[in-house]
């Protein structure tokens, strides 16, 4: 069956078109000889988007035959016309046509290439440039290489790949069919490159903390567990990196930070994927105003490289120009309910407001847990641009610094884009003291069955009592921010292996 019956999906079922791909592969090796998965190397020259760029002046019906192109990519379409057959190749970054003519190639490389070379085929090709009288910059080919075959037909070629499934599962294919995802990771590839830029500048140094720990903490979250069978205790898969980083400012390191994957034992939705990346920082002598500058200065850089600090992300506009907005947690549930915890003097009346707002709460519960829900209930999804939340309650903060004018409170600050969190901060807790005793209210948490309550880290607060600086720690999401940089509805659009359930 020829290549052009093969570019017809609907018709020919893909394991049919599997099965004549090897044979095809079977009868090459028989018939003329020829191994291509045999080949070692090609010495690809040019990229495609050079022979673009640098070629771009050719006028109409007209070539430079004595500039010799070697370039490689993959046969995206065929066509076929007798003597004469067009391809158009794409390589990593650019798209271009090839003209094959029997009369140039000679009769048995031209059949060669007839015969033996499919849609999806890997090829490396020799020629020169030349514009065509329809204005199309193409390369005229005199030598043709096949450097790999495709088994597999590529998706429907008028209408990309589109099934999400397959895109999330078979990544390979979904970069082959849609460039513009290919351009959504170079993206995320420049956003990383630019954090690194901007801590680095900072005078910050890159370390990496352990993954695998006898304890999960440094965030709320419920862990990945497995065994090691040496030791024989049970580890877990960190959900952040923060106590790890704060150990090595004790140890005098200065400031660091970390870029690297967290694992939460968590659901899948459209903002979260239990691997995730994230960025963690901590500067000693600092406090969580320097790190809300600080996160303002990376979104502005990050929105600078990848295009511009205005952007629209699914039919709305975000604003990344600074000043960010900056409001405390009480004030902004005051001005999106009837929720005033300035005005509450008791859980009880707190509870009572919050039932008259509609939301359900548990007897227990303290006002300012409450004030938590309330929070996530009725303003959370109406933060739209970057906004600094201030003043998150002790009760809910294990690891911050109170606020010394109202101890109820802490030095922590979350940014919020578009509804969601993309950045944790606050002034670090450095008394030992204290932290142990919060992390005993976390304890008793866990015992009444909060299996996200902070772990009792009796190590890490025995590296406090050698002294911690005043310390201004951050952690941010890259796949949030990368989200909204590139307009991608979806966190598992820019994670390149998204978890995905097994197929039955």
């Amino acid at each position: 069956m020829s290549s052009n019956h093969e570019n017809q999906p609907h018709t020919v079922p893909e394991e049919e078109i599997l099965k004549q791909r090897m044979d095809k592969l079977f009868r090459l090796r028989e018939e003329e000889g020829y191994d291509p998965f045999e080949v070692q190397k090609w010495d690809r020259k040019h990229d495609l988007s050079y022979v673009k760029e640098h070629f771009s002046h050719l006028g109409e019906d007209s070539g430079d035959e004595d500039q010799e192109i070697v370039t490689a990519g993959r046969v995206m379409t065929m066509r076929k016309h007798g003597k004469a057959t067009f391809v158009n190749l794409a390589d990593e970054n650019a798209q271009l046509q090839l003209y094959f003519q029997f009369n140039a190639m000679g009769e048995e490389n031209y059949n060669f290439l007839k015969k033996w070379v499919d849609t999806g085929d890997i090829i490396g090709v020799k020629g020169h440039p030349f514009r065509t009288r329809r204005g199309e910059l193409t390369l005229f080919v005199r030598e043709c290489k096949l450097l790999a075959k495709a088994m597999r037909p590529l998706p429907e070629k008028w209408h990309g790949l589109k099934d999400v499934e397959i895109r999330y599962r078979q990544r390979y294919v979904d970069t082959i069919a849609n460039p513009d995802v290919r351009e959504v990771f170079r993206k995320r590839t420049k956003i990383i490159q630019t954090f690194r830029k901007v801590l680095d500048d900072h005078g910050t140094l890159e370390v990496e903390t352990p993954i695998l720990s006898v304890l999960a903490g440094g965030a709320n979250a419920r862990p990945f567990e497995t065994f090691h069978n040496a030791l024989g205790v049970d580890m877990y898969m960190r959900i952040a990196t923060e106590l790890y980083l704060k150990r090595l400012i004790v140890g005098m390191f200065g400031r660091v930070y970390e870029i690297g994957k967290n694992f939460r034992n968590e659901g899948i939705d459209l903002m979260h994927n239990p691997e995730f990346t994230a960025m963690e920082v901590y500067w000693a002598y600092a406090n969580y105003e320097d790190m809300m500058d600080l996160v303002e200065e990376i979104l502005v850089a990050c929105a600078d490289a990848v295009g511009e600090r205005k952007i629209n992300y699914q039919g709305t506009e975000l604003d990344f120009n600074p000043p960010f907005r900056r409001a405390t947690m009480v004030d902004l549930v005051k001005e999106h309910s009837d929720f005033d915890l300035d005005r509450i003097e008791t859980d009880e009346e707190a509870r009572e407001v919050a039932r008259r707002s509609g939301l359900e709460v548990e007897g227990h519960e303290s006002r300012f847990l409450i004030l938590t829900e309330m929070f996530e209930e009725f303003v959370e999804d109406k933060l739209i641009q970057p906004t600094f939340v201030l003043g998150y309650p002790t009760e809910i903060s294990p690891l911050s610094k109170k606020d010394p004018e109202n101890p109820d409170f802490t030095n922590r600050f979350e940014c919020f884009v578009n509804g969601s969190e993309i950045a944790n901060a606050f002034s670090e807790l450095n008394d030992p003291m204290d932290q142990r005793e919060r992390f005993e209210d976390q304890l008793r948490k866990k015992e009444l069955g909060d299996e996200e309550a902070h772990a009792f880290d009796e190590d890490y607060i025995n590296a406090l009592e050698y002294g911690l600086p005043p310390t201004g720690g951050l952690g941010m999401g890259i796949d949030r921010i990368v989200m909204f940089l590139t307009n991608s509805r979806s966190i598992r659009d820019v994670i390149l292996f998204p978890t995905m359930k097994p197929k039955t």
